[in-house]
């Protein structure tokens, strides 16, 4: 697939450009997207002892969340090719809301479970966000845009877990509860869910030059089925090592990173003696940190394109894993509350950096069978994420010994990047589209205001 068009700049004030559009508006969606994802995990002490749940039985609830999301996220990617972003995101938005609405209603672990479950699917969101962007954005700064939108997305996971403990506090405020509490905090991501994703089929469109219907009418664009069909599109992606091989590395960033999400609060609830208010708070930090981390790691992996080519991006891809991994040890390892807090920034920013620079080299490996690359890739993380999850379930295991595992985990996943290489051909096809997206604009790397 050939998209014509693409901007070799992000000018973040400028709202006018379909391209602009689509980078705010995916990033946004993703964002508001935690909300509904992970907003219950702030909220889990009050609903242990409201439901009456085992560790076993969060951890449970922990993999549900995150299990469903591979199946979905390899499926949405291919639906990107056939149906477009815009509609793909419009439809998992305003459906997923249903369900983030509806984990109220849960009146036993069972029924907990299932709700977190059926609420995993939003998270597929992402494959979506990073797929717009790739379609809007030339080869100098593709890496930068789909870190940036897939960061302030990830921000959501931060913001989430400081905001939703608020939003629980002002409903009690009303005299309600915690056992209705918690309930009705969860209505509101929901109902802003349902908003975001009207918004997003209204305001943006999936390409530069217009919607997939409308380019394959004009025969811009290869047809929906047949040779180019969700199936052989799959396919194509699927005998690809090198994009299992970033299915591996990406579930040893962003599914660490949802492990995180997922127990960081509790974890430091209980190991720290922290009220719930606080424990959020500071679990927040570290997906606040995606703020700019996940956007150096894009931005890193555009300028070593510009000195080593697709090479440099999968050295620099390497680099930031096995950083990721020596952190994640150290992390685990810390049992003062100031420390403990400095090395979890650390280990933050090189797990959204590595992250970022894992979408910067999607975007080169196959762009006919762009969306299922991306699902796959982006199935990883959740992949990761459920195969972590069974490490803080065991009752004899605690969370500091299942993170330092975690951490060894990470760095020999981190020798998968080493094994995405690029033909002479494609890395020499590569060079001139990125000294053609730059031309004559010197600074048309960088993000800029206007």
């Amino acid at each position: 697939m050939e998209i014509l068009g693409k901007a070799n700049r992000i000018r973040l004030l400028n709202f006018n450009t379909p391209q602009m559009r689509a980078f705010h508006f995916s990033w946004f969606a993703f964002h508001i997207c935690f909300f509904g994802w992970f907003g219950i995990a702030p909220l889990m002490a009050v609903v242990r002892d409201d439901l009456g749940l085992t560790k076993t039985q969060i951890g449970n609830t922990i993999i549900a969340s995150v299990a469903i999301t591979v199946i979905v996220r390899l499926a949405i990617g291919v639906l990107c090719d056939k149906i477009g972003p815009r509609k793909a995101y419009s439809w998992l938005l305003c459906l997923g809301s249903l369900p983030v609405m509806a984990i109220g209603l849960a009146d036993s672990f069972e029924t907990f479970l299932l709700a977190r479950l059926a609420i995993g699917a939003i998270g597929a969101s992402f494959v979506i966000t990073q797929y717009h962007t790739s379609v809007m954005f030339a080869p100098n700064v593709v890496g930068t845009a789909n870190a940036t939108s897939a960061g302030w997305g990830n921000l959501g996971g931060g913001t989430t877990q400081i905001v939703m403990p608020l939003v629980f506090a002002g409903i009690l405020m009303l005299g309600v509860n915690e056992a209705l509490g918690w309930r009705l905090a969860m209505v509101v991501p929901g109902v802003v869910l349902f908003l975001v994703g009207i918004a997003y089929y209204f305001f943006t469109q999936d390409a530069p030059n217009g919607n997939f219907d409308e380019l394959r009418e004009r025969g811009e664009l290869p047809p929906a089925s047949g040779e180019h069909g969700m199936g052989q599109s799959f396919k194509a992606a699927a005998k690809d090592i090198r994009v299992w091989a970033l299915f591996v590395v990406y579930a040893a960033c962003f599914g660490v990173e949802l492990t995180i999400n997922n127990i960081a609060a509790i974890y430091f609830f209980d190991n720290f003696d922290l009220t719930l208010a606080t424990a959020g708070m500071i679990a927040g930090l570290f997906g606040l940190m995606n703020l700019f981390a996940r956007t150096l790691g894009g931005v890193f992996s555009d300028l070593f394109a510009k000195n080593s080519g697709l090479k440099g991006r999968v050295r620099w891809l390497f680099l930031a894993m096995l950083c990721e991994g020596v952190a994640l040890m150290f992390f685990s390892q810390m049992h003062v509350l100031a420390l403990a807090i400095g090395i979890m920034l650390v280990f933050s920013l090189f797990v959204q950096m590595a992250e970022g620079a894992t979408f910067g080299v999607v975007p080169f490996i196959n762009k006919k069978a762009l969306g299922a690359v991306a699902g796959i890739v982006g199935a990883g993380g959740n992949a990761g994420a459920v195969a972590a999850g069974f490490l803080f379930r065991s009752e004899s295991l605690s969370y500091q010994q299942g993170l330092f595992y975690l951490g060894i985990a990470v760095v020999i996943a981190s020798l998968c990047a080493l094994v995405v290489r690029f033909s002479e051909e494609t890395e020499a096809e590569e060079a001139k589209a990125y000294t053609d997206a730059v031309g004559e604009d010197t600074g048309a790397g960088a993000l800029s205001l206007r």
